[in-house]
């Protein structure tokens, strides 16, 4: 078994403070659910139908077919955190496979794209949805400020008190199942007894093979393509490894635990949802009117708050890795200023120095996202949506460490060298092709927008090739 010397040292040779080991299973597994489980899920179903025109088992199978990719990508990892284990979970993988110097382009991308461009969205989507219960329109001056409250106080509450944020997720990932619960078994229940839920299964399914271009396989491919970003979040569990108790046994556990619950709750809340009301309401009028339906008018505000605590326990849980990802790079000895951002807060045992950069660069995606989606569009070529583009590159990132894992790991069996990366490979290289599919790199299938061409695929490689360069320029390692 290799196991990764877990001590950080400076520039002596010194011992450093470790961090705690103060997380349990629930909270790995709360990472998992919480991180994943955010505002996706609400408003992916309206997505989903759009997609397959209402038709309800082909939403179904698109759900099913995205968890399962999903599951497999986090067994496969399951299987590395049984043998590696130092600071970052997936940085730690991509070292020991793929060595140090792809570990930490991998790390210098989560930390400055990856883990900032999905944070400063939750952040916006949180505010977002506290604003529809004030009537504030999505890109007011209003909700961007609460935006940024938001992200500051998720920073402060990971920066002060590690230990309270992760109560806060376990708290947040039950609270965000509830609603998703209720819908699930009373919806359920009332649309089979309204006769609603058997009209939905049975009344469409023809007119939405019609209705999409291509047919059932086009309309299923386009709701898989919607479903793939609501399923995103799962390894930043991984990037709690060193404060994770008895992590080899923990966070196996938690990415199959977790990544199964994922998977039951979207299938069983879509189905709910379908009892709630007619797919071509849904359609026009998204989950909320089912809730509505349901539950009264009461019932829609409760969803709104549910909501809203949903999408700030995602946050959270972006956040935690965030603040920790200079930390993974310079505890290494790597990067700008590792002797800085190594260091450990003896009051708190928090990385402090890197949670200030953490919340500079999450603060920084928001401004860009601010300006490339909720305006005409401040960069021009350069507008594209920072929440998802950057799994093009993750998945594709993961894909090196897979095949460096058949080649490396001659002691296991055939299944765990061969059979599970090669599905996991496989996996990826679908999560990448649907990623350019919805968004277009060229010409040829680029979006059009406000009637110009845009090609947001192709100018997000060109900032993610300069900001990898900045990395190489200041990557700093020292040879011992």
């Amino acid at each position: 078994m290799k196991i990764l010397n877990a001590s950080a040292k400076n520039e002596s040779g010194e011992v450093m403070e470790k961090l705690e080991k103060r997380y349990g299973l629930p909270t790995a597994i709360c990472m998992v659910v919480g991180t994943v489980i955010g505002s996706g899920v609400f408003f992916k179903a309206q997505n989903v139908l759009v997609a397959t025109n209402g038709d309800m088992p082909l939403g179904i199978l698109a759900w099913v077919i995205t968890g399962l990719l999903m599951i497999i990508c986090s067994l496969q990892f399951a299987s590395m955190a049984q043998k590696y284990q130092k600071v970052s979970g997936v940085v730690d993988y991509a070292e020991v496979t793929c060595g140090k110097g792809y570990a930490y382009y991998l790390a210098w991308f989560m930390v400055n794209v990856y883990y900032p461009g999905m944070t400063s969205v939750l952040a916006w989507v949180s505010a977002r949805y506290f604003g529809v219960l004030f009537g504030w329109d999505l890109a007011s001056p209003q909700v961007l400020c609460l935006a940024g409250f938001a992200l500051i106080a998720s920073y402060t509450l990971n920066a002060f008190s590690p230990r309270l944020a992760g109560k806060f997720q376990i708290s947040a990932t039950v609270i965000k199942l509830i609603p998703i619960t209720l819908m699930a078994i009373v919806g359920t229940i009332v649309g089979i007894r309204s006769g609603v839920l058997t009209e939905n299964f049975t009344s469409v399914v023809d007119a939405a093979a019609q209705a999409v271009g291509g047919g059932k396989s086009a309309g299923l491919f386009a709701a898989v393509v919607a479903t793939v970003f609501a399923y995103e979040g799962w390894i930043v569990a991984t990037s709690i490894n060193a404060e994770l108790k008895n992590p080899k046994r923990n966070l196996p556990i938690a990415l199959t635990i977790g990544a199964v619950i994922v998977v039951v709750a979207y299938v069983f809340y879509y189905i709910g949802v379908g009892g709630g009301a007619s797919t071509e309401v849904l359609i026009k009028e998204g989950a909320t009117t089912a809730f509505t339906n349901i539950f009264g008018k009461v019932g829609g505000t409760f969803l709104n708050i549910c909501i809203v605590i949903s999408c700030l326990g995602t946050l959270n849980g972006l956040m935690v890795g965030a603040t920790r990802g200079m930390y993974a790079i310079a505890s290494r000895e790597e990067g700008p200023r590792p002797e800085m951002f190594n260091q450990i807060d003896k009051t708190t045992n928090m990385v402090t120095n890197s949670s200030i950069w953490g919340l500079f660069v999450c603060s920084a995606w928001l401004v860009y996202f601010y300006g490339a989606n909720l305006t005409e569009g401040w960069f021009g070529y350069f507008n594209f949506d920072s929440s998802e583009l950057p799994i093009v590159t993750i998945y594709g990132m993961y894909i090196p460490i897979f095949i460096a894992w058949m080649i490396k790991e001659k002691e296991l069996g055939f299944v765990k060298r061969f059979v599970l990366p090669i599905i996991a490979i496989a996996a990826c290289g679908f999560m990448v092709f649907a990623a350019v599919y919805a968004h277009g790199i060229t010409l040829y299938n680029a979006a059009k927008v406000n009637g110009e061409f845009s090609f947001p695929v192709l100018f997000y490689l060109i900032l993610f090739a300069i900001i990898m360069l900045a990395g190489a320029f200041v990557r700093n390692s020292k040879k011992k």
